[in-house]
């Protein structure tokens, strides 16, 4: 917060058109050079000046870089993609798709990784203040409301990627999480599964949300009540893909096929049968989500749904440069939704049929 800020100087660059750093120093009631200072992100400066002149380049929506472009009639954009995931399957294949849109856009993109917690506001106040033109947010800071609140109040055009359920202030990348899921569960149920484990996604992503749904959702249209023993508690990461299945498949009536929300926990999911001496497909079916490379690279390849990661990290630079170049980024916003696609190889099959157990005469 700005206590008893100084109201800017008459004929400043605030009055006639783009603020300027003196505006910014004027409203936060310091030097200029302290403004400087903050943007470079310089450790001389006590926590509550910082604190009162990123809040002033907040309000004053405050681009530096941005407005000295214009100047110079430079037309290249510059747009920040933050990340903090825990898939480096998921992560690898979004950079990909990015950095070759923005090749083939001419636009210069600066990648940054954002911790969850006290950090990222900070890394996000440092991009403001450098003069950022846009932000991309692929999961899970597509869903952070710390990061989308300061962007937000800043003004600053915003691509949410893989979310699900995007703020109407921030246009948005997806698919349909909660039919993806739900084709999934009715593909193994047609295959003849009648006992289907889910292991759910980090429960801060929204997008995990609609994957739980959509499972329920065919288990209600195909008349199978929802069992709670079913589902397990999954972060997206391997690791947490582990714990979970060991869950499903320690129980006294284990399923005969699991659905995990990614890869990375299908991938742990196929260890830990193995390592318990099942086969998959035989014993048990194993089915993902994302058809990361992860899903070609373990044995056997994992039936997935598609989400075509590069192609969503592509349309969000597409997107947000031509909102940028349209100068429309503090209006209109597009949510696009893109298609995906059910992968069939080879961890899933038709449960085993085992002949009755014999009863002594």
């Amino acid at each position: 917060m700005v206590t008893n800020p100084r109201k800017p100087r008459a004929g400043s660059g605030r009055q006639s058109g783009a603020p300027t750093i003196a505006d910014v120093a004027a409203l936060a009631g310091v030097s200029t050079m302290t403004v400087s200072r903050v943007i470079n992100a310089e450790s001389n400066v006590r926590a509550s000046t910082r604190e009162a002149v990123n809040a002033a380049i907040g309000q004053l929506n405050y681009a530096p870089n941005r407005a000295a472009r214009s100047l110079a009639g430079a037309s290249q954009l510059r747009l920040g993609l933050l990340y903090s995931n825990p898939s480096a399957a998921y992560l690898s294949e979004f950079l990909v798709g990015s950095l070759d849109q923005a090749g083939r856009s001419d636009i210069q993109l600066i990648v940054e990784k954002c911790e969850l917690g006290d950090h990222e506001r900070r890394v996000v106040e440092r991009m403001i203040g450098s003069g950022i033109d846009g932000v991309i947010l692929p999961p899970p800071l597509c869903d952070s409301r710390s990061v989308l609140d300061v962007l937000i109040a800043a003004r600053v055009p915003t691509v949410v990627v893989a979310t699900g359920c995007p703020p109407p202030e921030c246009a948005a990348i997806s698919i349909d999480d909660r039919g993806a899921a739900q084709a999934m569960t009715r593909h193994l149920i047609e295959l003849g599964h009648a006992r289907i484990g889910f292991i759910t996604g980090n429960p801060n992503l929204t997008a995990s949300g609609e994957r739980l749904v959509g499972y329920r959702a065919a288990l209600t249209e195909a008349g199978m009540p929802f069992d709670e023993d079913l589902v397990a508690d999954g972060l997206f990461t391997y690791r947490s893909g582990l714990d979970a299945a060991d869950e499903l498949l320690e129980g006294k009536n284990p399923p005969s096929a699991i659905f995990a929300s990614n890869d990375d926990m299908a991938a742990a999911t196929v260890a830990v049968a193995h390592r318990r001496g099942l086969d998959v497909p035989g014993d048990l079916t194993v089915c993902g989500f994302d058809d990361s490379a992860l899903a070609t690279t373990i044995w056997p390849e994992l039936t997935t749904i598609h989400q075509p990661i590069a192609d969503m990290s592509r349309a969000a630079v597409e997107l947000l440069a031509a909102m940028l170049r349209a100068k429309r980024g503090g209006g209109e916003v597009r949510h696009v939704t893109l298609d995906y696609t059910l992968i069939r190889r080879q961890s899933d099959a038709a449960p085993r049929r085992r002949p009755p157990a014999r009863t002594r005469g």
